[in-house]
């Protein structure tokens, strides 16, 4: 995915069973219906027992047309072959998906998530697995928009897994997750986010949300390892780099955009959290992004 800091992969299995982990790290045995997901883009293995390592042997990559997804691979535990249509007499089908994203200048949502999370099919959300069969379905079938529902597929899972995640989480957990269900860091972070321009001070954060600003300020640091006045400053560098990118706007009206006086003060900012000026970023990924983040 050229033009991408960070790739997050995921297995879906549509038929059959198989493992997945990361060498000596967490694994999992999947069954049908299940999803397992590699937030931080750790090298990892899929296999038909715990513990095993296929041939990591790429050549056969070179002959397969991307530009046409999916790249079917059928895999007999000794050699790869590239095959036009899916094998029905398979054991195990699994629909590999990824997510690009960037990491800088801000991207809380990651690091937050572990290095694997696996989603079991389950009564509750059966909806998974028709959605992995019907992403097989619309895979095969290459109708006009098959690639946008695709995206729009691997999107739907990715903020399914996320959900599913932060509702597992304990009462008492720290981080940013945590910190979006609790009462008073979660109305703080959603004013911010919502108006990341407004000159907010802790005393008026504080005065919106019902806390004194010594609460605030102990609660947010005790949940999201920050204060909330540096939270403010980095997610509006996130917020400028959106502009950035998908705006012709001027590096002065994006300062303005969000909550930056000055140019100056906003490309200082901006490049001690990135390391390169507004300018001079947009620049460098306007020539390497050939697809949307």
């Amino acid at each position: 995915m050229p033009g991408l800091e960070h790739v997050v992969e995921y297995h879906a299995v549509v038929r059959g069973s198989c493992w997945a982990g990361i060498p000596g790290g967490p694994s999992a045995q999947l069954s049908a219906g299940d999803v397992v997901m590699f937030p931080q883009g750790d090298a990892h293995v899929v296999s038909s027992s715990p513990g095993l390592r296929g041939n990591g042997d790429m050549s056969w990559l070179g002959d397969a047309r991307a530009e046409r997804l999916p790249i079917r691979v059928a895999y007999d535990g000794r050699n790869v072959a590239l095959v036009p249509e899916e094998i029905r007499e398979s054991d195990t089908t699994i629909v590999c998906g990824f997510l690009g994203c960037d990491m800088q200048p801000f991207n809380p949502l990651i690091a937050a998530l572990p290095r694997m999370l696996h989603l079991r099919a389950s009564e509750r959300d059966a909806w998974i697995a028709r959605f992995t069969e019907q992403a097989a379905a619309e895979s095969h079938q290459h109708r006009p928009g098959g690639e946008a529902m695709l995206a729009r597929m691997s999107e739907m899972m990715f903020v399914d897994a996320v959900r599913r995640y932060a509702d597992s989480l304990p009462g008492q957990s720290n981080g940013w997750l945590a910190g979006l269900r609790d009462r008073f860091v979660g109305r703080a972070l959603a004013l911010m986010h919502e108006q990341p321009a407004q000159d907010w001070s802790i005393d008026e954060l504080g005065r919106q949300v019902g806390l004194s600003r010594s609460a605030l300020h102990e609660r947010f640091v005790q949940m999201l390892g920050v204060p909330p006045m540096q939270y403010l400053a980095q997610w509006r560098m996130q917020a400028a780099a959106r502009l950035l990118l998908e705006t012709r706007a001027t590096v002065a009206a994006v300062a303005l955009d969000v909550g930056y006086d000055s140019e100056a003060a906003f490309a200082r900012a901006f490049k001690r959290l990135v390391g390169k000026p507004p300018a001079a970023w947009r620049r460098e990924r306007e020539g390497t992004a050939t697809a949307p983040a």
